[in-house]
């Protein structure tokens, strides 16, 4: 069976493959394209309605990459010239980038926790509804999401970063990778 099959949800489903950020080139979605992708991504179970997420659409490249490199000499002073071009270079990849945030009501009744999940399927929902309008996309996390200039810059008080979605045209044929052993991590419980 092919990758990215989208002929139905079935085939959606079973043959669904990220592709690596740094190898999505563009064409990337259209402003229309990713407020669909978005609206999609927000059809997610979340218990209490409390809407614990929230999407930010990264315009400014340049201004991100130096938020990168920032975080990237507040880690390591040391930083050589080549992690530097690493960290600007994560910035640049994919001619769309989203970060997801997680943004849990810590003071209502339903845990935290449960609104974390939230924010994950909201993540997996959004990797779904690029493959459905015919992209690719990569979700990463990476050191840039927990530096504290990358955060502050991005995230409100009790916020966090739950990734970094690249969203575009794979530049390569995308490849499967090894996937568990169903019996492997599935039991029974009988009481």
């Amino acid at each position: 069976m092919p990758l990215n099959d989208s002929s139905s949800l079935s085939a959606h489903l079973a043959t669904r493959r990220s592709a690596r950020p740094r190898d999505i080139v563009a064409p990337g979605p259209s402003d229309a394209q990713l407020d669909a992708i978005l609206d999609m991504a927000a059809r997610t179970p979340d218990h209490g309605a409390i809407v614990p997420y929230r999407f930010v659409i990264i315009d400014n490249r340049d201004a991100l990459a130096d938020l990168f490199v920032a975080a990237c000499i507040a880690d390591d002073p040391t930083c050589t010239p080549e992690k530097l071009d690493k960290f600007r270079d994560k910035a640049h990849w994919a001619p769309t980038l989203v970060a997801l945030i997680s943004a849990p009501d810590h003071d209502h009744k339903i845990p935290v926790w449960e609104q974390e999940l939230t924010a994950g399927a909201v993540g997996m929902n959004l990797l779904h509804a690029t493959h459905a309008h015919g992209f690719v996309g990569g979700w990463i996390t990476g050191a840039q999401s927990y530096a504290d200039p990358v955060v502050e810059a991005l995230c409100d008080e009790g916020e966090r970063i739950a990734g970094f979605f690249y969203l575009g045209t794979p530049a390569h044929a995308l490849e499967e990778r090894a996937r568990p052993e169903i019996g492997a991590i599935v039991t029974r419980w009988r009481g």
